[in-house]
């Protein structure tokens, strides 16, 4: 493994994969500066100082924005300045899910929120920042996606879709790339199983009984487990992409396939 000084950006670094894989950069010493984006200002601040704790000599940005808000999302990026501006890593973490109803009872305004969220949201930040690791021959998009993009569930209707796009869209901007003479950039999808962050209580809208039965007698995957995946990736040597990575809790596995039998 190698570790070069990287300029890693990071969206929704405010919780879960995102918070834990910002701890994770930052005690490496693999960093040369750390930027965090989100959307509450308080948690950014608070994350920063942490950071800073950590590896003092690792500058970190806080930028508040939401990645739903294209305009947002631009004129943030456009106050980084050099060197902040040449980011080596991108971490596309920012997502949810919202609710579990079949689809003929699913809220519309949930399904807005995780369409512009996980597909709009991780397609505007990847547009802003990938010009300039193709202009630079370098880099590594790695968005967080979900086993929910390969494995269908009752419930997973919009989230599963969305997450079925971060899939594809990893391995399309990877075909591109090469196509392009940009082979240097490279792409990967981290797809976590079950994991107790606040995933669940995001969810089911605040309600922590409901979003704690998830995990009911199982032992779920970590922020930190999925902070490890990303940081292993992105450390690989240059010449290694990896497409993409599933990690599931050992107490999960995908299930048979359902009948309906007529009895």
């Amino acid at each position: 493994m190698n570790t070069p000084h990287h300029t890693v950006l990071i969206t929704g670094a405010t919780s879960g994969f995102g918070e834990a894989t910002a701890r994770k950069f930052a005690a490496s010493g693999a960093c040369q500066r750390i930027i965090i984006t989100g959307r509450r200002a308080d948690r950014l601040e608070k994350l920063k100082a942490e950071l800073t704790a950590l590896h003092p000599h690792c500058p970190v940005t806080a930028l508040q924005f939401d990645v739903r808000d294209r305009g947002a999302v631009q004129k943030a990026l456009a106050t980084l300045t050099p060197p902040d501006d040449a980011i080596t890593i991108l971490v596309n973490n920012a997502g949810l899910a919202l609710g579990l109803e079949p689809a003929h009872e699913a809220s519309t305004a949930d399904w807005d929120a995780m369409i512009d969220t996980n597909c709009k949201g991780l397609a505007y930040c990847t547009r802003a920042i990938l010009p300039g690791m193709v202009k630079r021959g370098c880099g590594h998009i790695i968005n967080i996606g979900s086993i929910a993009g390969t494995y269908p569930y009752p419930g997973g209707n919009v989230y599963g879709g969305t997450k079925a796009f971060v899939k594809q869209f990893s391995l399309n901007l990877r075909a591109e790339l090469v196509a392009a003479g940009a082979a240097g950039v490279r792409v990967s999808c981290v797809e976590p199983g079950m994991a107790e962050t606040e995933f669940s209580l995001v969810r089911f809208h605040g309600d922590a009984a409901k979003a704690s039965k998830v995990y009911d007698g199982m032992k779920p995957l970590s922020g930190d487990d999925i902070a490890e995946a990303v940081f292993w990736a992105a450390m690989l040597p240059s010449h290694v992409n990896i497409n993409s990575i599933e990690l599931m809790p050992t107490a999960q596995a995908s299930g048979p396939l359902a009948v309906k039998r007529n009895r």
